[in-house]
């Protein structure tokens, strides 16, 4: 008897993401930040591998604070310094960049950093490009922040859309996820974030409209064990730049 052994499908390994925001105070600030991420870091990052980086822009414009907004995959921890030691020692990237790197005290690049560290989901442990056709300066990427009451609660939410269904729900109902995660370090925790997308403001608010009435998330957000799970949720209505990989 010849016996047959079939090994299992290797489980991707969960991802890990950098949501660095930019804030900006005027158009010079957001050339510069714009110049050095087209041309100096997002062409570093992908000669050192990482692909898929996101770059956007509210669709509403706050001119008091205007901000960019930076999402940067990694497959691990560790590649996020070794990531920035690389750059640093990269005469090339350092050179490029130096408009930006080199910013005198009495002409700052940008007014803060805000930075937020995730990792995904079991249930889409890989960040996902959109299938997109439309013309970009029509899509709607959205952005959205779910915190919770305590860290248990938090960690309800984030069951209820692994083992709950409401990543496949999502799915199901094609609202073209990025990536769905748990923020690890952040200014809003306990929370999760996610970005679906569509191809403009009439397709997002449809996709919604369907989702709210469709009778397996009724029934989902009916169950006890789920109810009173979020505290806040924070919606960012966002826009690919021209270089932005998705």
């Amino acid at each position: 008897m010849i016996l047959i052994l079939v090994s299992e499908a290797k489980v991707p390994e969960r991802e890990f993401y950098e949501i660095r925001i930019y804030h900006v105070k005027n158009d010079a600030q957001e050339m510069r930040v714009e110049g050095y991420l087209q041309n100096t870091l997002l062409p570093a990052l992908h000669t050192a591998g990482i692909n898929k980086i996101g770059v956007f822009k509210p669709i509403e414009k706050d001119t008091a604070d205007r901000k960019v907004y930076l999402i940067i995959p990694y497959s691990s921890l560790a590649d996020v310094t070794k990531i920035q030691d690389k750059l640093s020692k990269d005469k090339s990237y350092n050179a490029k960049g130096a408009e930006y790197l080199d910013t005198k005290y009495d002409n700052p690049t940008f007014s803060r950093i805000e930075t937020i560290f995730l990792q995904a989901f079991s249930h889409q442990p890989l960040l996902q490009t959109p299938a997109l056709t439309g013309s970009r300066d029509q899509r709607v990427y959205e952005l959205r922040s779910y915190e919770g009451y305590s860290e248990k609660i938090f960690k309800n939410k984030v069951q209820m859309f692994n083992e709950g269904g409401e990543v496949a729900l999502f799915k199901r109902l094609d609202f073209n996820a990025v990536f769905y995660a748990e923020v690890m370090a952040g200014s809003r925790m306990p929370n999760l974030m996610y970005m679906t997308t569509f191809e403009n403001q009439a397709s997002r608010d449809a996709h919604w409209k369907t989702f709210v009435d469709d009778p397996e998330w009724k029934k989902l957000s009916s169950m006890q064990e789920y109810k009173n799970n979020v505290s806040k949720i924070d919606i960012f209505f966002l826009r690919p730049t021209s270089y932005s990989d998705y």
